[in-house]
């Protein structure tokens, strides 16, 4: 009996391939995407050949996350190594591998690379690891995202405040073509590209460069000089499945459509970006329901995934850091708030009260916790409420919550701080500008702070909505992330941010505090990178097995 599928079902691959489908991470930052690709399930189904980073402490995040995944696949018996350095209160900041796995730990540095794309060293290197560990014959997969920092609103305010500052001579806005060389000189049969949502407005000599990237690659051989024959491309969004191909009118296509927000598909953060998909047109036919990403039907909540972490307390800027200041300090700024506070506002008069209370409780946060903070038996499980989230998440090997340390902060923050917190809590949205801190003595020493530009300076995280956009602009300052318990007084720490961008328990971001920070802010969520390989995996499945069962057919005659 032959079985009849609707026609708008989507074939679900479950079984394995003969071997991985290869993959190779450009611009791969701490390995938010990689890391969607090679874990929960797709490890065996994914493997990547080389990813490359050049910022150093980004790149000792992504070898430590490569040495992690090489043990699980190679030496399960010895994953202790891992474990045991991120057990260890006392351990060195760099990571040094036991006699047992220290080829391991080599081979994960021959895969993740500290290489600066469009260098004349780094080209030259990352080309070497291509030629040695990539098979361009067999399907394979490129993947990662310029960086953005030229296409970004803020980044082209700023640029725009430079005198000398010129659009057509700012490198960054080429290096997507470090990443189209790439796709024209070895031929990947499906890349996904990923960018900021600016990238659709951002202009040079008065062309859209987003238009000009969908025309290069639709068709690598022709977007350089030399020409030549290869691959052409269609474009999809994992959204709509429009598509652009070549010769297509790209003003025809509404670039908006390569628009994910990502709290429709189950992250905890209102994080949109442009991600592209393009699959060789001389691969196996795609409708465009086989692109589409399954939406969720709930959202989830900054609340669901951080209220299980342990509570910690704010630092202390400009002053000894220590329990007992910061229990003075802040009672003080209560204290004042509780001053300056009307009492017809009964609402926040109680509020305020009401965490004055809090604090003399026994359960007050004790600690700002640190690169590694204990974990207790119950109340700091971790859990969220969700099967999916928590197998995502949680890993019982764990001794400690990694990089979960708060900012130091000064008194005058904290004041902000308690006020944002009891807002939000009360009217469930953050106070904004001038007109919500209206309260002697609560605004910034910002000439310009009523004019609106500054209406989200002091932002809270609620606890009942997904997050907003994490940003590298995290590891400046934490005013735009406040934690929404107001119990704790502060902003959110690298963890926090971790989990929001939907990073595992187990994934140990290196450097200091402010690097963590950069690194998370600038990554893809991996949860999303997973949704986009089973997309992918979907896609490439009936094409790699037919190549798979042709070579082992020729190579047995």
């Amino acid at each position: 009996m032959n079985l009849v599928l609707p026609e708008d079902t989507i074939y679900e691959p479950t079984e394995d391939l003969k071997a991985p489908i290869q993959i190779v991470d450009l611009f791969a930052g701490p390995g938010g995407l990689g890391e969607g690709f090679t874990s929960s399930g797709y490890g065996k189904r994914f493997e990547i050949v080389i990813s490359a980073e050049k910022d150093p402490k980004a790149w000792q995040t992504l070898r430590l996350r490569a040495f992690y995944r090489l043990l699980k696949k190679h030496s399960p018996e010895n994953l202790s190594d891992y474990y045991s350095y991120c057990n260890d209160q006392g351990a060195p900041d760099t990571f040094t591998p036991s006699q047992a796995t220290k080829a391991l730990w080599e081979l994960a540095g021959n895969e993740a690379k500290c290489i600066t794309l469009g260098s004349e060293d780094g080209n030259r290197t990352l080309d070497k690891a291509l030629e040695a560990g990539l098979n361009t014959k067999r399907p394979w997969v490129l993947i990662g995202g310029p960086p953005c920092q030229a296409y970004s609103i803020v980044g082209r305010a700023r640029n725009q405040a430079k005198v000398d500052y010129k659009a057509e001579d700012d490198h960054r806005h080429f290096l997507y073509k470090e990443y189209l060389r790439i796709i024209r000189e070895r031929q990947p049969t499906i890349f996904v590209m990923e960018n900021v949502k600016g990238i659709l407005s951002s202009k040079i000599n008065n062309e859209r460069i987003f238009s000009n990237i969908l025309k290069d690659l639709s068709d690598p051989s022709q977007a350089f000089d030399d020409g030549g024959l290869g691959k052409k491309y269609r474009i999809y969004s994992l959204v709509t499945g429009a598509s652009f191909g070549p010769g297509d009118d790209v003003d025809s296509l509404d670039p908006r459509a390569f628009i994910i927000k990502s709290e429709q598909y189950g992250i905890p953060q209102a994080r949109h970006r442009v991600i592209l998909l393009g699959i060789a047109t001389d691969s196996l036919p795609v409708s465009d329901k086989m692109v589409r990403l399954a939406t969720n039907e709930a959202s989830v909540s900054v609340g669901q995934i951080l209220k299980k972490l342990p509570r910690l307390r704010s630092g202390l800027t400009k002053t000894i850091d220590s329990q007992d200041n910061w229990s003075t300090v802040v009672l003080e700024q209560l204290e004042y708030l509780c001053n300056q506070i009307d009492p017809v506002d009964s609402q926040m008069w109680g509020g305020l009260r009401d965490l004055w209370r809090d604090f003399e409780k026994i359960d007050a946060p004790k600690t700002p916790g640190s690169k590694r903070v204990k974990r207790a038996e119950l109340k700091d499980d971790g859990s969220t409420g969700s099967v999916e989230l928590d197998d995502w998440y949680l890993d019982e090997k764990l001794d400690y919550w990694l990089n979960h340390e708060a900012r130091g902060h000064m008194p005058t923050d904290l004041r902000r701080y308690l006020f944002a917190a009891v807002y939000a809590k009360i009217h469930g949205i953050s106070p904004k500008g001038h007109k919500g801190f209206s309260l002697e003595g609560l605004a910034p020493e910002h000439k310009n702070w009523e004019s609106g530009k500054f209406s989200d300076r002091f932002r809270v995280q609620l606890e009942k909505n997904p997050a907003t956009t994490i940003t590298s602009h995290i590891s400046k300052d934490g005013h735009y992330f406040i934690h929404y318990d107001p119990t704790q007084c502060r902003s959110l720490s690298v963890r926090e941010a971790a989990r929001i961008q939907t990073f595992p328990d187990n994934y140990f971001f290196q450097g200091n505090r402010t690097e963590q920070f950069h690194q998370v802010g600038n990554a893809v969520p991996p949860l999303l990178a997973s949704k986009i390989a089973k997309v992918v995996f979907r896609i490439l499945f009936d094409q790699i097995q037919k190549y798979d069962d042709s070579h082992i057919s020729n190579t047995t005659k």
